[in-house]
């Protein structure tokens, strides 16, 4: 009789569950030489030399690289320091900040309820949350006496999923709007539903559907995520996405005996040395103390975990006979959504187009790196990047813990130098 049959079913889906955990943590996909996955070990090791660059000569603490083909790992390294305070040397498994690479999750979250028909991309958002009901928009005005017209619609899961519902972050939005932003101090908020609640009191900064403007969409399609569904947005990616995935390493806090993994986010002082950003590494940031589950910017995880996210989605929904999402699903997030916008290129990136919660390279002509069309991923605020290829069948991600964002374009570095690599 098999075993699952012979035992509580809870204990054996964790007895089950456990058992590929220990070899994961170690590979998280198969390990291929170079030259057997098309790739050139000496180009690579010209990426090597040149992301190495921005770690010795002082400008960033240290990366984390992780190339994969074909499901199967062909580069993955470290170099530098997860924090020059102690000179503790970072690894290839150190625990990073995701920031907006959390996005990726949150969306697909929302499309495996699209999928179970708990969900729909037109469904109104305040159906689950009457909150974000009669929402106004900003047109002029200061924060003390602002011009607001009514919405002209209401919020759509869509619009949610490609930022074109009318929020927004403080760098992208007009003074006044950013004030009553941090009047509303969403941060603070010590759930999602009181989060909402928040968010409610604020204007939008355009009209919804009118043009893409990158905010706090996901934090709230994160909220919708918890209504649908009844569970917590974590124990939802636990359960749902992580688990499955044995990302074992993915969480919206890191557990205290994981802390000595943990790459520190560093910024620079007064004079343009590397220090530790006070704020972005306070124990409250990384501690279970910190209630809100922030579906747009909150996760920790490693380069192994993610890879294993990412080439779930590569595979067109499904790892090692695990399926998260459908193929059709996956067609469909990585669709370009924004042609009809006036302006219809996010960021005013004239290669790209965005899809349901990625950006989608939709021309490679006007690409100002190397590139494919149909190349979909998004980066993270503390200098982390995704970018996943069909049509290389590639996975690539980078990991830097470092503010400001991408200082010195090291993403392009990145993007060039590991393209350059393809051989056939």
């Amino acid at each position: 009789m098999p075993l699952k049959n012979r035992l509580p079913a809870a204990l054996a889906l964790s007895l089950l569950l456990a058992l590929p955990v220990i070899a994961q943590t170690q590979q998280p996909l198969p390990a291929i030489a170079p030259a057997a996955a098309g790739v050139s070990g000496e180009r690579l090791a010209r990426l090597h030399q040149t992301l190495d660059r921005t770690v010795d000569d002082g400008s960033h603490a240290g990366y984390i690289l992780l190339l994969a083909r074909d499901g199967q790992i062909v580069d993955w390294r470290a170099h530098g320091f997860a924090d020059v305070t102690s000179k503790a040397p970072i690894q290839k498994d150190s625990i990073v900040r995701l920031f907006s690479m959390t996005k990726l999750v949150t969306s697909t979250a929302a499309l495996i309820l699209v999928e179970e028909g708990k969900l729909k991309l037109t469904d109104r958002v305040d159906q689950f949350i009457p909150a974000l009901k009669n929402l106004k928009v900003f047109t002029g005005g200061t924060a003390d006496a602002p011009v607001l017209v009514d919405a002209a619609s209401p919020l759509t899961v869509e619009q949610l999923l490609t930022h074109t519902a009318g929020t927004f972050y403080n760098f992208n939005a007009p003074p006044e709007l950013v004030k009553l932003q941090d009047r509303a101090d969403l941060w603070s908020a010590p759930n999602l539903t009181e989060f909402v609640a928040r968010v409610a009191t604020i204007p939008l900064a355009h009209q919804p559907g009118t043009a893409f403007r990158y905010g706090i969409n996901t934090d709230i399609l994160g909220a919708v995520v918890e209504k649908v569904s009844g569970q917590s947005l974590d124990d939802f990616f636990q359960q749902r996405i992580c688990g499955p995935l044995q990302m074992v390493d993915t969480a919206f806090w890191v557990p205290e005996g994981k802390r000595a993994r943990l790459a520190r986010i560093h910024t620079r002082d007064a004079a343009g040395r590397l220090v530790l950003d006070t704020v972005e590494n306070s124990d409250e940031r990384c501690g279970p103390t910190h209630g809100l589950r922030m579906g747009g910017a909150g996760l920790y995880s490693t380069a192994g975990d993610y890879a294993r996210f990412a080439q779930m989605l590569l595979n067109g929904g499904q790892l090692d006979g695990v399926r998260i999402l459908g193929r059709k699903s996956v067609e469909l997030m990585t669709r370009d959504r924004l042609a009809h916008l006036p302006e219809p290129h996010p960021f005013g990136a004239v290669e790209q187009g965005f899809g349901l919660g990625v950006r989608v390279v939709t021309n490679l002509g006007r690409s100002p790196t190397l590139n494919s069309e149909g190349c979909f991923g998004w980066d993270g605020y503390a200098t982390t990047t995704v970018q996943i290829d069909p049509k290389e069948r590639a996975v690539a991600i980078l990991l830097y813990q470092h503010l400001p964002f991408n200082e010195g374009e090291v993403f392009t570095t990145f993007t060039n130098g590991w393209y350059s690599t393809l051989e056939d």
